[in-house]
């Protein structure tokens, strides 16, 4: 995994850390970074090796402080919704990654990059993060799926008034929001995000990711969640896995996942 041109990627014990590599336009989304996060998530990761992507910017200042205007503005509608497509498409590539992938945010995560955090199955901040959608400001909307998933996390009424004034909110409020799972001290948002995905690593590989697909099917279009429950309920009782965790419950020792 090497030769990217925007992030950063490292594996230690398992856990891949990739790293928004533009700290001079403070990580701000642009064409290398969606070129590097699609063939970093659809090729170059294998699910089965690894227990946990995390994903955060570079220096102090801002995971990342939404996309790269610069590119806006040539665009016409067609190009743009061109543009929103490819946000959209490639956000659904992690939020349904059958391994759990956590932002570790550190610093400003606006526009693009409050979406990429929303994408990601879990969120780590420290109190003075500042979350927001500023995109009214220059006369948009949020186009890589805030309008969504912003609602799906904090409810529509506060991703209403987020949305439309613009305005920020810091990690505290985040958290209160239901925006951020765990607030942590500044700097060690990577570190949290390590311990959180070690955590996770010692229940049933299987179960997370049929676990991940149940809870996105409750958010997609066309998709009946309670289905998709029963089925990956099903499927799940018919692995060694389950039996090795349910004899492992009643013999009151820890489980030996296989993964199969």
């Amino acid at each position: 995994m090497s030769n990217y041109k925007a992030i950063t990627v490292q594996e230690n014990n398992k856990i891949v850390l990739v790293t928004i590599n533009r700290p001079h336009a403070l990580n701000a989304l642009n064409n290398d970074v969606f070129e590097d996060l699609i063939r970093l998530f659809n090729d170059d990761l294998d699910p089965r090796k690894i227990n946990g992507v995390i994903i955060t910017g570079a220096g102090e200042k801002a995971f990342v402080a939404g996309a790269d205007i610069k590119e806006f503005l040539s665009l016409d509608a067609q190009k743009a919704r061109e543009l929103s497509k490819r946000g959209h498409d490639i956000f659904a590539v992690i939020e349904n990654f059958p391994v759990v992938v956590v932002a570790a945010v550190n610093g400003f995560a606006l526009g693009g990059g409050c979406e990429l955090a929303m994408a990601c199955h879990l969120r780590v901040a420290h109190a003075n993060a500042r979350f927001g959608q500023p995109e009214v400001n220059l006369g948009i909307l949020p186009g890589y799926g805030g309008t969504q998933r912003l609602v799906h996390l904090i409810g529509k009424g506060r991703a209403m008034e987020m949305i439309m004034t613009g305005d920020m909110i810091d990690g505290t409020t985040a958290h209160t929001f239901g925006l951020v799972n765990i607030l942590c001290e500044a700097g060690a948002e990577v570190a949290t995000a390590t311990k959180l995905i070690e955590k996770i690593a010692k229940k049933a590989p299987l179960a997370i990711a049929e676990t991940i697909k149940a809870v996105n099917a409750h958010f997609r279009h066309g998709k009946d969640g309670y289905q998709t429950e029963i089925d990956s309920f099903g499927k799940l009782a018919a692995t060694e896995d389950f039996r090795e965790g349910a004899t492992a419950f009643i013999e009151k020792r820890k489980p030996g996942w296989k993964g199969l």
